[in-house]
């Protein structure tokens, strides 16, 4: 315990520097608690008030901060090199709807039997994704092959 603090009364006035004793006996002398608001300075800071409402605005403060938070999730687009047009169209729209809500999007074209001999439509595709929705993302994994599939990561284009 530190032997003097820097005191703030109960109507958030700075009494200055104070021994620790004395502010313990002002705060009782007004029924309320001594709270360390700020124990890393040098004096620590003090203030006079009723711990038990300061806990609950605490929790409330973190209630409403945990409220404003977003949680970045990550959705999948499956396509195929052969992919028709229209279902192509079908699949941005959807790759649209996720990035507007702040969610990231992989990307997966997967490959199959004799299709790994002709990649380069696989690659294709995935730079007409890319055109496709380069108002609404960035890049954030570029295409790379795992396997027998090439995945790609988008994020919003306004996120950081």
């Amino acid at each position: 315990m530190a032997r003097q603090v820097r005191l703030i009364d109960q109507n958030d006035e700075m009494q200055g520097i104070v021994a620790t004793p004395q502010a313990l006996e002002m705060a009782e002398a007004v029924g309320l608690d001594l709270v360390e608001i700020s124990p890393n300075a040098e004096p620590p800071v003090c203030k006079i008030l009723d711990y038990g409402k300061y806990k609950y605005e605490m929790h409330k403060k973190a209630a409403v901060a945990r409220k404003k938070q977003k949680v970045i999730d990550v959705k999948e687009i499956k396509l195929r090199p052969t992919i028709d047009d229209n279902d192509f169209n079908i699949k941005m729209r959807s790759a649209k709807g996720f990035l507007t809500d702040g969610d990231k999007v992989k990307v997966t074209l997967r490959f199959r039997g004799r299709e790994m001999a002709h990649q380069e439509l696989g690659l294709q595709l995935l730079t007409r994704v890319k055109e496709t929705l380069a108002a609404l993302a960035r890049v954030e994994y570029d295409a790379k092959f795992e396997g027998r599939q090439i995945v790609m990561i988008l994020a919003p284009a306004d996120s950081k």
